[in-house]
């Protein structure tokens, strides 16, 4: 993998997120009490000796800049080794914001031509899975294919959210790609695109080209993939591993939640996925402190934590504060937030730096499960650095935005 480049997909604003991409991309959304979201496929990408890697991202760039630094802590720091952001920009000829997928690699040209690339493999930076990317280029060698699409096996009610391949049944591995529709209203097959796509340089140069420079055209899924089948060997790659796709709300809360389950399918530890221990001076924290008249159950709890409360269920990142009183459940709560005593949590994710006032009620503790209501609909969510005053209520389903946004 010598000479490959990695492209990553990291720059868009899920708006299904709500407040959690006011001021961030998803890919830098935390995850998991510790992590970004952009860690797994960095990590992915480390392990896979992938390292020469560009960052595609326009929307508020500054968390995720900060985030990834010089590519230190995944490897990508040396004199072959390298990281690189790549927002848009202008140049001698015309250009803007980048309009899509397809378009932002487009733009990025003179990146992989620059590095003599001979393949480019192209990833969204905003899912949750581990995966070597070295079976992927086997297969993509062994079938002398031009593009490889790497697929996910779902529920086929689920289907018609994602782009569908039709696989010829080759092999385990995978097949030639014989057909692929972008979200369709009517799902025919229940292979979904992981937006993981491995080119020959060469074939993505004369694609972008074609599709973008002439035809004006902005995505790979929607404008390239399904025009491509007839004139080039596409083929499809089956991953069978664990995948978390967090574009809603209620994917992104159970998929957290998972991993406080018996047999976690998302093994950080054995994916070995790293981060910048540096960002927020994760790595300089003290140990969590527990105090005597705490009490925690199945949760995940991160140095420099002060727990005197009663905690279940939960996640809490590095220096959350929960004080004596205050009880959470089945709740996430993010860097540095502090619930105060007495107050009640619940299904909740909290931002960075929120402060949950004395006495205050998040969602409803006393509640039972009612199977007419979504996820969404239960789920209370706190913007980063909003203060809730003491005594207030704040309801299942609401959000509630930092000061600057109201």
């Amino acid at each position: 993998m010598r000479n490959t480049v990695a492209m990553v997909l990291a720059g868009g604003r899920v708006s299904e997120l709500g407040v959690l991409t006011l001021d961030r991309p998803k890919s830098a959304v935390p995850f998991g009490g510790l992590y970004r979201v952009i860690d797994f496929p960095l990590s992915n990408l480390m392990h896979s000796g992938i390292n020469r890697v560009g960052i595609l991202s326009q929307y508020r760039s500054y968390p995720l800049m900060t985030h990834i630094g010089n590519g230190e802590p995944w490897d990508f720091y040396g004199r072959n080794r390298s990281v690189h952001v790549l927002p848009p920009f202008k140049g001698y000829q015309p250009s803007d914001w980048y309009r899509g997928t397809a378009d932002a690699v487009f733009q990025n040209l003179d990146f992989f031509k620059n590095l003599q690339a001979e393949k480019v493999l192209i990833l969204s930076g905003d899912h949750i899975y581990g995966m070597d990317y070295k079976a992927l280029f086997d297969f993509h060698t062994e079938m002398d294919a031009d593009i490889t699409v790497a697929f996910k096996k779902v529920p086929i009610e689920q289907a018609s959210r994602f782009g569908l391949g039709k696989i010829a049944d080759e092999s385990p591995a995978g097949g030639r790609l014989l057909a692929y529709q972008e979200k369709p209203e009517s799902a025919s097959s229940c292979w979904a695109s992981m937006t993981v796509y491995l080119f020959k340089a060469e074939v993505l140069e004369l694609l972008l080209k074609s599709v973008v420079e002439d035809q004006h055209k902005t995505e790979f899924g929607r404008d390239m993939l399904p025009f491509v089948l007839e004139d080039f060997n596409v083929y499809g790659f089956k991953f069978d591993g664990y995948w978390g796709y967090t574009r809603t709300i209620s994917e992104y809360y159970q998929t957290n939640m998972c991993l406080l389950k018996k047999d976690a399918p998302i093994r950080p530890d054995v994916w070995q996925v790293r981060t910048n221990l540096a960002n927020r001076m994760v790595r300089d924290r003290e140990p969590a402190h527990i105090a005597a008249s705490a009490n925690i159950k199945n949760s995940l709890i991160y140095n420099g934590c002060q727990v005197a409360g009663s905690v279940e269920n939960s996640i809490l990142f590095p220096g959350v504060c929960v004080e004596a009183g205050a009880v959470v459940k089945d709740a996430i709560i993010m860097f540095d937030g502090k619930i105060l005593e007495k107050s009640r949590v619940h299904k909740a994710i909290i931002d960075s730096n929120a402060v949950i006032g004395r006495g205050a009620n998040l969602g409803d503790l006393d509640s039972v499960t009612d199977e007419n209501k979504t996820l969404e609909q239960e789920l209370v969510m706190i913007g980063r650095r909003a203060n809730i005053s003491e005594q207030a209520d704040v309801l299942p389903g609401q959000q509630i935005y930092p000061a600057q946004y109201r």
